[in-house]
C-alpha cells in the first residue's frame, strides 16, 4: 500500500495542476472555486451531447445502460417514462431494500422495535436513501425526492423524531415528490416529524411557538416576504397542530388560540377552535399558491438541475408553470428540463461529495453486495466523513447546492481517495464487481496505453481528456501515451485502479 500511495500522490500532484488549468481550479481551492461557481465550464471539459447532459443531471450519474436507454427513446421518450415511474420495474432495488426493514417503516413499528430514541431507523433511512440513488431506475424520481427532502428538511439523526422521521420520508416526501406541492405542504405540516423537529409540537394558544411558523415562510414557501407580525399570528393560527401520546399526528383543539388573523395577504375569522385545524389548511393551501412561493421553488429548482445561479427568464417561466397547473410538480420538471436555458447550462453545476460517490458507483458498474448490508454502511459512512450522509444537516435549511459549499483540498482529497478505493475494490469490498474490470469498462483493448486512458476517459466521463493529463495519468503506470499495450501485458491489471481513480479526479467527472 505504502509505495503506491506514495507514487499516486506525485501523480496527483501533476493531475491536480491540469485540472486547475483546465477548469479554474474546480473543487482543488476554495478560493478559485468559489470564483468559477458560476462560471461555465471550459469547452471540452464535459461531453456537449444533450442526451449526456440530460442523465448528468437528472440522474445520480450516468450509466452504459441509462446512456443506451436514453439514445433508443431520445430526450422527450426518456422524459416521459421517467415522470411515470411506478411503470418502471425496480425489482432489484426493492429486493435490496428489504434488508433495512425500518427505511421506510410507520410510527407504530419503530416504537415497537426499537428502544426509545434509538438511532438504528434514521441509520436505515440513510443506507435506504444510498442505495436507492445508486442503484435505482427511476432516476428522476429519486433526484427530485431528494430535493424535496432537502427543501422540507428534518434533520435525520434530529432529537425526538426517531420513531417518526422514517415515516415522514415515505408517507410526505416520497409519496408526493411528483404530485402537488400544495399536497406535500400539507402532509409535511400534519406530520409529527416536521412538528417535532420545529417544535410545533408544544406550541400552546398561551405559549405559541414562533420557530415552525419563521420557517414554514422562509425555507419552505414564500422566501423572506414577511414581517414580524406575520410569524406572530402564523405561529398563532398553527397552535393545535401537535403530536399525540402514540407519536402519531394530531388536532388538539385545546391548545389552538382562535381569533382572527392575516398574514401575508391572507386573512380567516379563526373564530372557533373546533375550526382551527381547517384554517390552518387553508393557509397552507394560499402559501402553496403564493406567487413568492412559485418564484422561489422554481429558483431551488433552477439551483438544483441547472445553474448555481438561477437563470431569471426560467424562473418566471417555471413559476408560471407551477400556478397555471395548480402546484403540480410534473409539468415544471418538464418545463424545466426541455428549456433552453437547460440545454445552455452544460458545465455548471458542480457534484456534491454524495453525488460524486453515487456516480462512481454507477460508472464503475459495481453492484450491491449479495447479502447484508456491510457495504452500504461503508458507503454511508464514508459520506459522514465527507460531510455530505443524507439527512445529516442540522439547520432547516437544507444541504447547499452551490460548487463553492463543497470546494476544498480536503473534500478533493477524501474524492480521491473514494475513487481509488472503489475501483480497486479495497473498500468497501463487499460490492460485486465485474469479474474483469477492464473488459467491462474498455471490451475492446487499444493499441497503445494512451488510446487505454482515453478509451476509459470516454466511458467513465463521456468525454476525453487533455494531452498532458493523460501523460500525468500514464506516469502511475510508468508509460508514456504511446506504449504499446497488447494482451499479455501483465504490468496493465496492476495498474489499472490507479488508472481509473486519476481518470474520476479529473475535473470533468466532478461536473454534474
Amino acid at each position: 500500500m505504502t509505495k503506491p500511495e506514495t507514487t499516486r500522490r506525485a501523480v496527483l500532484g501533476g493531475a491536480v495542476a491540469v485540472a486547475a488549468t483546465t477548469a479554474g481550479g474546480l473543487l482543488l481551492d476554495a478560493a478559485p472555486a468559489a470564483a468559477a461557481a458560476a462560471t461555465p465550464a471550459p469547452a471540452g471539459l464535459v461531453s456537449t451531447d444533450p442526451l449526456a447532459h440530460l442523465l448528468r443531471r437528472a440522474t445520480f450519474g450516468p450509466t452504459p445502460a441509462a446512456l443506451a436507454e436514453i439514445t433508443k427513446l431520445g430526450a422527450a421518450g426518456w422524459l416521459d417514462r421517467q415522470l411515470a415511474p411506478a411503470k418502471i420495474d425496480d425489482a432489484a432495488l426493492d429486493a435490496l431494500l428489504t434488508r433495512l426493514p425500518l427505511a421506510g417503516a410507520g410510527i407504530a413499528t419503530v416504537r415497537a422495535k426499537l428502544p426509545l430514541h434509538s438511532y438504528d431507523g434514521f441509520g436505515q433511512l440513510g443506507r435506504a436513501a444510498v442505495a436507492r440513488a445508486i442503484w435505482s431506475n427511476r432516476q428522476l424520481f429519486e433526484t427530485t425526492a431528494a430535493f424535496w427532502a432537502n427543501h422540507l428538511h428534518v434533520a435525520a439523526p434530529s432529537s425526538d423524531v426517531w420513531d417518526s422521521r422514517t415515516d415522514y420520508d415515505a408517507s410526505v416526501i416520497r409519496k408526493h415528490a411528483f404530485g402537488r406541492f400544495a399536497d406535500l405542504l400539507k402532509a409535511a405540516a400534519r406530520h409529527p416529524a416536521m412538528l417535532t423537529y420545529l417544535d410545533n409540537r408544544s406550541s400552546t394558544k398561551v405559549l405559541p411557538n414562533e420557530n415552525y411558523a419563521r420557517e414554514l415562510m422562509e425555507l419552505h414557501t414564500v422566501g423572506m416576504k414577511y414581517s414580524e407580525a406575520d410569524v406572530q399570528a402564523a405561529a398563532k393560527l398553527l397552535t393545535g397542530l401537535t403530536v399525540g401520546k402514540d407519536g402519531t399526528y394530531t388536532y388538539a383543539a385545546d391548545k389552538h388560540a382562535t381569533g382572527a388573523v392575516r398574514i401575508l395577504g391572507f386573512s380567516h375569522a379563526n373564530a372557533t377552535a373546533a375550526g382551527g385545524e381547517a384554517a390552518v389548511l387553508a393557509f397552507l393551501d394560499y402559501l402553496a399558491r403564493h406567487q413568492a412561493t412559485a418564484e422561489r421553488l422554481a429558483t431551488k429548482l433552477c439551483v438544483r438541475f441547472v445553474a448555481d445561479e438561477a437563470p431569471p427568464a426560467l424562473v418566471t417561466k417555471l413559476a408560471k408553470v407551477y400556478l397555471d397547473n395548480d402546484t403540480a410538480i410534473v409539468p415544471v420538471l418538464r418545463a424545466l428540463f426541455t428549456s433552453p436555458e437547460f440545454a445552455a447550462s452544460i458545465g455548471q453545476k458542480v457534484r456534491t461529495p454524495f453525488e460524486d460517490l453515487a456516480a462512481t458507483v454507477r460508472a464503475l458498474g459495481l453492484g450491491p453486495e449479495a447479502e447484508g448490508v456491510k457495504a452500504l454502511d461503508a458507503l454511508y459512512n464514508s459520506l459522514v466523513n465527507a460531510g455530505n450522509a443524507p439527512f445529516r444537516w442540522s439547520p432547516p435549511n437544507g444541504f447547499p447546492d452551490v460548487a463553492a459549499a463543497w470546494a476544498s483540498p480536503s473534500g478533493f482529497v477524501l474524492r480521491c481517495n473514494s475513487h481509488l478505493n472503489l475501483a480497486a475494490g479495497w473498500y468497501p469490498k463487499q460490492l460485486t464487481r465485474p469479474a474483469d474490470l477492464l473488459k467491462a469498462l474498455v471490451p475492446s483493448l487499444p493499441a497503445t496505453y494512451g488510446a487505454l486512458v482515453d478509451a476509459l476517459a470516454k466511458r467513465l466521463i463521456g468525454t476525453s481528456l487533455p494531452a498532458d493529463h493523460v501523460a500525468a495519468v500514464l506516469s502511475v503506470a510508468g508509460k508514456l501515451p504511446t506504449s504499446p499495450l497488447t494482451g499479455n501485458d501483465k504490468s496493465v491489471a496492476g495498474s489499472l485502479p490507479y488508472l481509473v481513480a486519476l481518470v474520476l479526479d479529473s475535473p470533468s467527472f466532478q461536473v454534474r
